[in-house]
């Protein structure tokens, strides 16, 4: 169902989009806790152990209980709201483009849309459209996750008004380099890794054992994130230490707190105070979170383009009938 299939062309590209939305909904509710994690775990300074007393947070059993404790449970979903409207936002754009340019594919080139190279070329072109559209949510999201207590921006509109006075517009594309940089092999890797391994699935499970199509998608989908997360993380870090530049006096409950100017001058400083394993901090948290997040987003993708393509073949059987 992902991606442009001429057998099976069921889903247009509004539904597309819709159905995105609502996969980027639904999925958010279940993993902010763990993204406010993992951002949490990025932007320290500090060694993530428990033998370096100046670290805030050393595993990811000690940081849900340093969190709840000193935020309380509403913490793990700081920020939900920007980062709804970007999960949202985020999903529509995405499967859309996917959807669109798997099909321009199709139709233009003599290359097959359901290739697995095709949709890691599509997939990483959608991932990059998706991205520009969302950044300023992105950055806001990562701002309100970021700040611990007393709050530096008290709700959206509080913290647009003031990054934009402060700051000017360029802030809320913080970090847009290496996040451009990351998403096209991150999410080239999610659809081509996705449609290989339901290949693979389909080639091992004979055709009377392929009623648990909704856990073969998760399972897939889950794998998928995975690998992709494992290849591209550095990038994600680069872009959440440059998206709070300028933002320096929240965190400083948190430990240390560093100024970059630029990406390199991220990769040098990282590597000089912190080490080649300082680019993979908060790795844990996130490959859980890729697995959850990209699994139940192709299962509820897949989800819900079989509930729109059921009520337009439903529609049309009454039409015939009446």
């Amino acid at each position: 169902m992902v991606g442009y299939d001429p057998e099976a062309n069921c889903v247009s590209s509004a539904e597309a989009a819709a159905a995105g939305s609502a996969s980027g909904f639904v999925t958010r509710v279940f993993i902010s806790p763990l993204d406010v994690i993992k951002i949490r775990f990025q932007l320290q300074i500090e060694q993530l152990s428990s033998r370096n007393p100046g670290a805030k947070y050393h595993s990811i059993l000690q940081a849900v209980q340093c969190i709840f404790q000193e935020e309380g449970l509403v913490a793990f979903w700081k920020g939900h709201v920007p980062a709804q409207f970007l999960s949202i936002g985020y999903g529509a754009v995405q499967f859309m483009a996917f959807e669109s340019l798997t099909k321009l594919v199709h139709n233009v080139t003599s290359y097959n849309a359901r290739d697995p190279f095709v949709h890691f070329v599509c997939g990483g072109l959608a991932a990059c459209t998706a991205t520009v559209a969302v950044q300023p949510v992105d950055t806001l999201r990562t701002r309100f996750a970021a700040q611990g207590e007393p709050k530096v921006y008290r709700n959206l509109r509080h913290a647009v008004v003031t990054m934009y006075q402060t700051e000017g517009p360029r802030t809320f594309y913080r970090g847009l380099t290496p996040t451009i940089i990351a998403v096209f092999p991150y999410a080239g890797l999610q659809f081509s890794f996705y449609n290989i391994l339901q290949r693979f699935t389909e080639w091992v499970i004979p055709a009377e054992g392929k009623k648990g199509g909704n856990v073969k998608n998760l399972v897939c989908g889950s794998c998928a994130g995975i690998i992709s997360k494992t290849l591209t993380y550095p990038f994600d870090l680069f872009k959440k230490r440059l998206q709070v530049g300028g933002f320096e006096h929240a965190r400083a409950a948190f430990g240390q707190v560093r100024m970059y100017s630029g990406l390199l001058d991220c990769i040098r400083q990282i590597m000089r105070e912190e080490g080649p394993g300082g680019y993979f901090k908060g790795l844990s948290p996130s490959l859980l979170k890729a697995a959850v997040s990209t699994g139940l987003t192709f299962f509820w993708y897949e989800l819900f383009c079989s509930l729109l393509c059921a009520l337009k073949n439903t529609d049309s059987t009454t039409r015939k009938e009446g």
